[in-house]
């Protein structure tokens, strides 16, 4: 391809709303333009790139016997009531309309289509498992798209589905998914972690997020610096806290004045405590009423834990309303001594003693709180965030490190959840009929493509790695005019094609300057420079972006050489 056929319409400057790199390094280099609030147009060179994360995500769905559909994008209302994530699904789900008045929503994941699919072909346990997978666009409504291509509100994704007989075969389909996309990230060039997670709207028992390590990630990852646990923060396990011996005299419970002092630190100031020893009280609710949370003062609760561990179908803190609601729960006063409501608490709530807790009215505390004498628990479980330097769950003497990343894949384990509702069922080899049993597999192509770039950039641009740049070469002479650079070019250009490595020649008439800074704000791997001087002795400049190193190379011979030195890059 030359430059001068070639639509980049790159820019200087970053766009005004552009909050990361990458975004703003794919309007820059001319990838993406914006249509609409999380809706972008994907110019020649950023398809040039999705395409090859789609090749790679093809190329190893592939090797594991996965089989390519592609599915409507419009999906019809009654399959989404079926699956009851018609109303759970919220505003996220764009509904519409055809002429006639049937309702219909533009899918943001396609669960309830290829469920009714399978449902109708697949019979018998002779034709499982069964593994499809497509590569398409979807539509969520976000209610604040952000970040260019990352978290907008159309989007291309793989999706995969999987179909099984029971659960342990599910779990093999599920392990050969996680081993292939963590194949795909190490080909796209990525540095990230197989975190454990939590299912989300999807639903389902199991599932493990891909997140690519960069500051710019909207989610926290929890590791382990010395074995190989990792989590999101959401999900990430706190150690189980060691027995405790009480103290040989265990306190009595006494109500203490504590005038005005509402927070963990005044408290623990007010009384000369440890935050350790204060007893956060937190009033939530759910679907079933109002409920509390208990942890540590020197700790958050964790809502995803809490809720999974009630197993309830949402979980919120108490708003503004709910305490006008019940006048007797005082704000920064609640506590769970002789409270009528349910109460959970964090395990390492088991092991303390005199504690100290709300007293449930104003300007009040309770201190010398015992567990198993003052409390009524429904059940114990781990409910905090983890902190970076916290102990490993999984190992003797591991330490969390925190750090931000980007999600680029979320695999499933769904079980029966789709399949009972939409009673996608097989004749077993016993003749009788049972519910199949479902995983999910999802990688976002355009994310993959930003974290990319959130990973390999400098202030010059792009740092492409080699297998998703939009070409691999890029050579650009001086002055392409003259006669002697423009053969040497050509020659080098046809010569390059040939060998089947993608190269863009930059023929325009511009200056070299604005050539140089366009190369390196694409991010092409290698540039080859070439110019009167250096080609009248024999010689081309070849940089390489990644180390921003140049040196001179003899030509004619060096076109042999410039394979091998791509394979380095």
């Amino acid at each position: 391809m030359h430059s001068s056929k070639l639509f980049i319409p790159t820019l200087k400057e970053s766009p005004a709303d552009a909050e990361v790199i990458s975004h703003k390094l794919m309007v820059r280099a001319g990838m993406i333009r914006q249509l609409a609030s999380g809706i972008y147009s994907i110019l020649p060179l950023g398809l040039r790139v999705l395409r090859k994360v789609e090749q790679i995500i093809r190329e190893e769905m592939n090797q594991i016997d996965g089989q390519e559909v592609f599915l409507p994008s419009i999906q019809p209302a009654e399959l989404w009531v079926e699956s009851k994530r018609w109303d759970f699904y919220g505003k996220e789900l764009l509904r519409i309309k055809d002429r006639h008045g049937r309702e219909f929503c533009y899918g943001p994941t396609h669960e309830e289509v290829i469920t009714d699919i399978v449902r109708k072909e697949i019979k018998s346990y002779r034709q499982l498992p069964i593994l499809l997978y497509q590569i398409q666009t979807k539509f969520r409504d976000e209610v604040r798209p952000r970040f260019g291509i990352m978290r907008g509100r159309e989007f291309m994704m793989k999706d995969a589905y999987s179909f099984h007989a029971d659960e342990k075969d599910t779990q093999h389909t599920y392990h050969q998914v996680a081993k292939a996309y963590s194949n795909i990230f190490e080909r796209c060039g990525l540095k990230f972690k197989q975190v454990q997670a939590d299912s989300g709207t999807i639903g389902g028992s199991f599932s493990h997020e891909f997140a690519v390590l960069a500051d710019s990630g909207e989610d926290e990852i929890g590791f382990c610096v010395s074995c190989d646990y990792a989590s999101n923060l959401e999900m990430a396990e706190s150690k189980p806290p060691s027995p405790l011996a009480p103290p040989s005299i265990l306190q009595d419970l006494k109500e203490v004045e504590t005038p005005g002092k509402k927070s963990v630190k005044e408290v623990a100031e007010f009384l000369n405590l440890p935050a350790q020893q204060i007893v956060k009280t937190i009033l939530l609710e759910n679907e079933n009423g109002l409920i509390t949370g208990l942890v540590r003062g020197d700790h958050e609760i964790n809502l995803v834990k809490m809720k999974n561990l009630i197993g309830c179908e949402w979980l919120q803190p108490a708003d503004e309303k709910t305490f006008a609601k019940h006048p007797e729960l005082h704000r920064g006063y609640i506590g769970p001594v002789g409270l009528d409501l349910p109460v959970y608490a964090d395990h390492e709530i088991s092991a303390l003693h005199d504690f100290v807790t709300g007293a449930n009215k104003p300007s009040a505390h309770f201190t010398g709180v015992q567990v198993q004498r003052d409390l009524k628990v429904e059940k114990f479980g781990d409910l905090r965030t983890i902190r970076a330097n916290d102990s490993c769950p999984r190992c003797e003497n591991g330490k969390y490190q925190v750090k931000r990343g980007i999600e680029v894949g979320h695999i499933f384990i769904l079980g029966t959840k789709y399949s009972s509702a939409m009673k996608a069922v097989f004749t077993d080899h016993n003749g009788k009929e049972d519910t199949m049993v479902m995983g999910c597999y999802g990688i976002g192509v355009g994310r993959t493509a930003a974290a990319a770039i959130e990973q390999n950039n400098d202030e010059r641009g792009i740092v492409w790695p080699r297998n998703l740049a939009p070409f691999q070469v890029i050579i650009i002479p001086v002055n392409y005019s003259k006669d002697d650079l423009k053969d040497a070019c050509d020659t080098l250009y046809a010569r390059l094609q040939e060998a089947g490595i993608e190269t863009l020649l930059d023929d325009r008439s511009d200056r070299l300057g604005v050539k140089l800074k366009d190369a390196d704000l694409m991010g092409i791997p290698m540039q080859i420079i070439i110019g009167p001087k250096n080609l009248s002795a024999g010689q081309v400049e070849i940089k390489v972006r990644k180390t921003n190193e140049s040196n001179l190379h003899p030509y004619p011979q060096v076109i042999e050489d410039i394979p091998n030195i791509l394979k380095d890059l």
